[in-house]
Formats: structure tokens, C-alpha cells, sequence
């Protein structure tokens, strides 16, 4: 696996960049905002999320429809996420185009204006696209599991939003909030493309030289200590959905590797994870069971997720503890921790060579942590992983008592 060179610079104003060449002429480069729906105030539900839509409908010196053609026209591509603690802007594209992707991204990013009569027309795309989560278990179930986990805090909240928070936005909530943290001290531009660094960085300046600091008072409060519960949901769907895990390690916790790859080795996505084993091949009870884990920067979020016939809830539910349970017995041995750290391994860097994968991870670690080793350093940690670490970590979590169910029926 070749190593990668990363370039970072920080410009006077606070913004920080981060590059690394690739060996295609296709190039990937956007902004990520230190900025998600934990930062909403309670009155602003869902509007980070609605932010990063109306980026795209208009600034001081272009119309929605400019926007939408700038990148199109040249057949590039122009996308945007929002999570819990980021927002990213991003643009694909063929290197040749790398100045006029970096000018609209900084354009939009720095200088939207939030036209009313395009706040109208997109609320209605927005509350469809809530209807439409809220048409499919398998994935609303995810939120309600963090609302579960989370309750009362910011990362209990679900970040579309709700119907009511979004009919009150206007111009002014999207100024607000973009004027709190869409700013270049709070900011980082990510380039993943076969483009000279010297030339990221005077664009990045002769583009952003005349945006100040901005100085951001982000107060982001620790959810508090979490407690297991069982909830069950009245969804009325054909299956019954059930999530079961706990809070876990956030993302600079010295055991978080540790628990990536226990959580690969039970409902990764390899077909000879153990959960699928249990519940899918030795037993037919489900199409799909996967396992999860999240890493805020204060806290965790590990999940396993199943859906099944209501008959068989309990079935599943058991042979989900079992497998669980196995970890908790004794340590793996040399043969099963080899075998782990292997598959693991493999899977990174497969995903890693994911061009656009790779400039999204590369931009969220270096805006949360200020510093980025890349996917080599993180097979070493996997590499040095013991079976007595691994066990200790499934008897700090996987235990009974300290698992959260939530199950729709």
C-alpha cells in the first residue's frame, strides 16, 4: 500500500488546508464547516441541514441557476452532507477545472444570501424528504436510536429536522447561522488531486484573503452519563426493527480502534461477520443485520441493527446477545485475531482507494483534530492490537446490563 504525501498550511485568517496529490486527473477539493445540528439552537431544528441546501440557491453574484450549471457545464460534480458536528461542501471534477471549482465552492460557502422566495420553495423539498425517511424503518430507526441513547441533548436530534422548526425559517436564520460558523477559522479546504500545492494555497488566498477570522463561540456540552433502557415503538410495519448497543468511546479514545474492529468482526460488511453468520446463514431469521460505530468527538455510538418477523424478534434478539456474550468468555485466540486484523486491514484499504471516500475522511480528521496520518497509521494501530485489549473492551461494553434495545413493532 503506497504512502500518500500530505501538504497542510494555514492561511492568515485562520483557514486551514490540507492536500494531498493523486494520480488521476480527477480531483476532489471542497470546505468542511466545523458546524453540525448539535450546534442548533433549540429553536433552530434541522437548520444546519437546511443551510447546507440553501447554499446552493444563490450568493451576492450568482442565481441557483448558475450554481447548478457552474461545475455541470464542465461535467464535474457539486455535493454538500450535513451530520452531527460538520458540514461539508464539496465539488469532483478533471484538474484542468480545479480554479473554477475552488472559486464557486468559496462563493458559496462564504458569501450565500438565503433568498425567501427560495426558502419557500425548498422547505417543501425538505419536508418531503422527511416523509420519505419517515417511509423507511431501517433507517429511521437509527435516529430514534441515538434519540434513545441521547435524549434531551443535541445528538439525540434527528437532523432533518421537524415540520414546525422548518416552517419558521427565513432569510435571517440562515445569515444567523452561517454568520456563527461559517467562517475560515472554523473551516478547513481539503484537495485530494493531482494539483501543485503552491497553487492550492495562492488561489485558496487570492480567494479568501478578503473574508476575516471570524471568531466562534461553540459551547458544545458532553451528553450526559448513559444509562441503558429497552423502548419499543409502535411503527406498524410488516417486520419488527430492532437496534441493540450502548454508548461508546469517542473518536481520540485510546480504545476506539480496539472496538472498530470487534465491531467489523460481529456485523461488518463481510458475509462472514458473526452476526450474519448467527441470524442470516445458520438460521434464516433475516435479510440483513449489520453492526455500527460512530465516534463523536465527546462520545460513541456502537449498534447492531436487524429487521425480522415479528415471531422472531426474540429469537434474534437472543442469539444477537449470544454472539456478544462469546466476546465477553475469553480472549481471542492467535488464529481468530490474525484472521480479524486481516480482513479489517483489507477492507481499508479497499476503501480507501475510493477517491472521493478518502478526501471526505482526510477533511473530517483534520477539521475535528488538526492533524492527519492517513490510512497507514491507522493498519499499524490495527496491527498492534492485542487479544487481551479486545477482550477487556467487550467486557467494559458488551455486557448485558449495559445495553440499550430499541425495537419498532
Amino acid at each position: 500500500m503506497a504512502t500518500r504525501t500530505y501538504n497542510t498550511h494555514t492561511l492568515p485568517n485562520g483557514l486551514r488546508i490540507i492536500h494531498t496529490p493523486s494520480p488521476t486527473s480527477v480531483a476532489y477539493c471542497g470546505y468542511a464547516i466545523n458546524a453540525g445540528t448539535r450546534d442548533e439552537l433549540s429553536r433552530e431544528a434541522g437548520l444546519a441541514h437546511f443551510v447546507e441546501h440553501m447554499l446552493f440557491k444563490g450568493t451576492t453574484k450568482r442565481r441557483a441557476w448558475h450554481i447548478l450549471n457552474r461545475m455541470e457545464n464542465v461535467g464535474g460534480d457539486l455535493n454538500a452532507y450535513t451530520n452531527k458536528e460538520e458540514t461539508v461542501v464539496y465539488s469532483a471534477f478533471l484538474k484542468k477545472d480545479f480554479s473554477r471549482a475552488l472559486e464557486l465552492l468559496t462563493d458559496i460557502v462564504f458569501h450565500s444570501t438565503f433568498p425567501q422566495h427560495e426558502i419557500d420553495k425548498e422547505r417543501g423539498v425538505i419536508l418531503e424528504e422527511i416523509e420519505c425517511y419517515r417511509d423507511n424503518p431501517a433507517e429511521l430507526i437509527f435516529d430514534d436510536y441515538e434519540s434513545t441513547l441521547f435524549a434531551d441533548h443535541p445528538l439525540g436530534h434527528n437532523i432533518l429536522g421537524d415540520a414546525r422548526s422548518l416552517r419558521t425559517f427565513t432569510t435571517r436564520s440562515g445569515l444567523d447561522f452561517t454568520s456563527r460558523y461559517y467562517c475560515p477559522s472554523n473551516a478547513v479546504l481539503f484537495v485530494y488531486g493531482n494539483i501543485p500545492f503552491s497553487r492550492v494555497v495562492m488561489w485558496a488566498e487570492r480567494l479568501t484573503c478578503d473574508i476575516p477570522a471570524g471568531q466562534v463561540n461553540k459551547n458544545r456540552i458532553a451528553p450526559a452519563a448513559y444509562t441503558p433502557r429497552s423502548v419499543s415503538l409502535t411503527r406498524r410495519t410488516h417486520q419488527n426493527h430492532v437496534m441493540i448497543g450502548c454508548a461508546a468511546y469517542p473518536a481520540k479514545h485510546r480504545r476506539r480502534i480496539g472496538l472498530y474492529l470487534l465491531n467489523n468482526m460481529l456485523g461488518g460488511p463481510g458475509m462472514n461477520s458473526r452476526l450474519n453468520l448467527a441470524l442470516r446463514e445458520q438460521s434464516g431469521l433475516v435479510y440483513n443485520v449489520e453492526s455500527n460505530l460512530t465516534s463523536y468527538t465527546d462520545t460513541g455510538v456502537f449498534g447492531i441493527y436487524f429487521g425480522c418477523d415479528a415471531h422472531d424478534t426474540d429469537r434474534c434478539i437472543e442469539l444477537t446477545h449470544r454472539e456478544l456474550h462469546r466476546l465477553l468468555e475469553s480472549p481471542l485466540s492467535l488464529l481468530q485475531l490474525a484472521a480479524a486484523k486481516k480482513q479489517l486491514i483489507g477492507q481499508m484499504g479497499v476503501a480507501s482507494d475510493n477517491f472521493e471516500n478518502f478526501a471526505l475522511g482526510m477533511a473530517k480528521t483534520y477539521l475535528h483534530y488538526g492533524t492527519y496520518e492517513g490510512p497507514e497509521a491507522l493498519y499499524r494501530r490495527v496491527d498492534a492490537l492485542t487479544a487481551h485489549e479486545l477482550w477487556e473492551i467487550a467486557n467494559e461494553l458488551f455486557y448485558e446490563d449495559n445495553l440499550t434495545t430499541l425495537i419498532y413493532r
